[in-house]
């Protein structure tokens, strides 16, 4: 049904504002009060629970940031069945992003191709909405991606950052430091070692108890990613997400003149399957078996999330998945891996 719907409407209107309608009916579930039988259609139904950065997840599977930019629509996620859902880009600086259009379907790949800019409405305006998502009974696991202000100057990132620490670590399950959008002028500069370790270092310290992790790339050379991974190891982080998107074009089907005028951009979805899953095995011989790294890119069905989980994963997260799979793609993941992960 969802399939029949999104070829014959949904492909007709603009991609974001796709989203927004989308988006809106999930910030809806739990305001009808219908979240609870929602959950029971989508939840696990068996225990596929992780335990991980000292919390518990009932489902290894979660929104990756991105969908969710300003953490408006977490609990309506939950219900629908992902483990956790990892809100933002947030930024010390509230900012609109990129000019319109800035979101692209690449439909033969299964692919989006954003520039969406990092748009939200600050750290500080996401605290109070925020604080009442962490005091939610039943809500999933909670974590906070954040980067740069565009307005910031990349020599200042670092105060840029530990404005955003500050104000959301506290009400973070964990937080997340995004040095890997293409989107943001300069800020893929500042996964080079000596800019990365000085960062890192002082949201570690702002951060206080709330465990922290790195999100990087996966346009690294596997050296620049070993390099990362025994930093963040040094450095005594909880853990890598790998990867975000992609400045790649190689080896997509979608027609050429359609890519080019979708123009720059991060590219996810499918295509990033092989690279994503790479650098998880990279990262996980590298790393030590307690730390945690949660995989995504190009992930679709329980199968792959199960081939994430097998290849070292603690969690795998999706995002472009939800475009051409529908609502209740958490669901599809879950029934799957319970019948995976039976008696593991």
């Amino acid at each position: 049904m969802y399939r029949t719907l999104f070829t014959h409407v949904l492909t007709r209107i603009d991609p974001e504002q796709a989203h927004h309608l989308a988006f809106e009916v999930i910030r809806w579930i739990p305001r009808l009060g219908l979240g609870p039988l929602v959950h029971r259609v989508t939840r696990p139904r068996t225990d596929i629970g992780v335990t991980a950065l000292g919390l518990h997840f009932d489902s290894p599977f979660g929104v990756a940031a991105g969908f969710d930019k300003d953490g408006q629509a977490v609990i309506g996620l939950g219900r629908l069945g992902f483990g956790h859902v990892e809100v933002g880009t947030l930024t010390a600086v509230a900012q609109p992003g990129n000019p319109k259009p800035r979101l692209f379907r690449l439909i033969p790949d299964r692919a989006v191709i954003n520039r969406m800019g990092f748009n939200n409405g600050g750290a500080a305006a996401a605290v109070e909405r925020l604080t009442r998502v962490r005091a939610s009974r039943n809500r999933p696991v909670l974590g906070i991606n954040i980067g740069k202000s565009r307005v910031t100057a990349v020599e200042d990132a670092t105060a840029d950052y530990l404005v955003s620490t500050r104000l959301l670590a506290p009400i973070a399950d964990y937080l997340v430091v995004n040095v890997s959008s293409p989107n943001t002028p300069g800020l893929r500069g500042l996964q080079e070692l000596d800019q990365l370790a000085p960062l890192l270092s002082a949201v570690r310290d702002e951060a206080g108890g709330t465990p922290l992790l790195v999100k990087i790339a996966p346009d690294l050379t596997d050296d620049e990613v070993t390099r990362i991974a025994g930093l963040t190891v040094e450095l005594g982080l909880d853990g890598i997400i790998a990867t975000n998107t992609t400045i790649s074009r190689d080896n997509l089907s979608t027609d050429a003149a359609v890519v080019a005028a979708a123009s720059a951009g991060g590219l996810s979805g499918a295509p990033l399957h092989a690279r994503s899953l790479a650098v998880l095995r990279l990262i996980r011989a590298t790393v030590p078996a307690d730390l945690c790294v949660i995989s995504v890119g190009g992930v679709e069905t329980a199968e792959q999330v199960a081939e994430r989980l097998t290849a070292g994963a603690t969690l795998v997260q999706g995002y472009t998945g939800f475009l051409y799979l529908g609502p209740l793609w958490a669901r599809q993941i879950n029934r799957g891996l319970d019948r995976l992960l039976a008696g593991r």
